[in-house]
């Protein structure tokens, strides 16, 4: 578990979990364990569910009565718990985005710090990766996703450029992208530009938004009434479908209401504003510089 980050904004999720001893919680967000962890330590006759795609984090499993670790992506939620006889639950966790470990591991190609082949997923069974985004995808579906989920300023052009650069030959390695696109950098904000370019591939590839969508959607229909949701986002495409969800009733952001004008609302906001980490935190875990804590409670 060392090789996994400390867990962020731990005692605020606990908070907002408002953990009943007695009750059943999720954890769609396994990895290194530490948020899992402190849920189970306030278990008695309670159990933990634990989701997690990433053959990497099966060594984290902990070794507790009161705890069991599902190998699955968590946009399949509901079923993975009914194949335990669960059809509702007291509170869900969801600590997204990458984990440090799959960040600080070269090989896994999440990072722009290592040298490595382009791959990007977080579930290593997965067909799909940067390799094939980059080398095979047409140069307007490239455009739309450095567009949508990178929110580059210039999109056409960077996917102009690696469009023109694989005919030659293909671009197969985490340095190979950065040279070709070196080039195009903004003044002084090179980090910055290689950040957004590898988020929109990793968002591709792993289909990020559409997953936690559908995780989100699900998590409505097993919550209990008074259950909570507590969730850590790292971008504003993440943070906006849980915003819109809580608070609008959907992902699109537009409040609905029935023929009598109440609003149709599946959660409750408990906290006002989404919580962000102190400097301390931050100081001692880089990691939670750009976290938002949201948590609602289901009606």
């Amino acid at each position: 578990m060392s090789e996994y980050h400390d867990p962020v904004l731990l005692s605020e999720c606990l908070e907002g979990l408002n953990i009943n001893p007695n009750g059943t919680y999720v954890d769609v967000t396994f990895g290194g364990g530490g948020h899992s962890k402190a849920i189970v330590s306030k278990l008695t006759e309670g159990h933990l569910y634990a989701f997690d795609q990433d053959d990497d984090a099966l060594k984290n499993e902990l070794d507790d009565d009161c705890f069991t670790l599902i190998n699955a992506n968590f946009r399949y939620l509901k079923s993975s718990l009914r194949m335990y006889g669960v059809k509702e639950i007291d509170g869900l966790l969801a600590d997204l985005g990458v984990s440090s470990h799959q960040f600080d591991v070269p090989d896994r190609g999440f990072s722009t710090r290592f040298e490595a082949d382009l791959d990007m997923r977080m579930d290593q069974h997965s067909n799909l990766n940067a390799y094939k985004v980059i080398n095979e995808y047409e140069q307007d579906d490239l455009r739309n996703i450095l567009k949508l989920y990178g929110e580059l300023k210039r999109p056409g052009t960077v996917a102009r450029v690696i469009c023109e650069a694989r005919v030659e030959k293909p671009i197969s390695t985490v340095n190979e992208l950065k040279a070709l696109l070196k080039p195009f950098t903004p003044a002084m904000l090179e980090n910055k530009f290689f950040a957004q370019v590898f988020q929109a591939i990793r968002i591709e590839v792993n289909d990020e938004l559409n997953v936690l969508r559908e995780m989100l959607t699900q998590a409505q229909e097993v919550l209990k009434p008074g259950g909570r949701l507590v969730v850590i986002s790292y971008h504003s495409l993440e943070d906006r479908l849980v915003k819109n969800l809580i608070q609008k009733g959907n992902f699109e952001g537009e409040l609905e209401q029935d023929f009598y004008g109440n609003k149709l609302l599946s959660f409750r906001k408990v906290s006002r504003k989404p919580i962000l980490p102190t400097e301390e935190e931050i100081k001692r875990n880089n990691r939670a510089r750009s976290a938002k804590l949201r948590v609602a409670e289901k009606l």
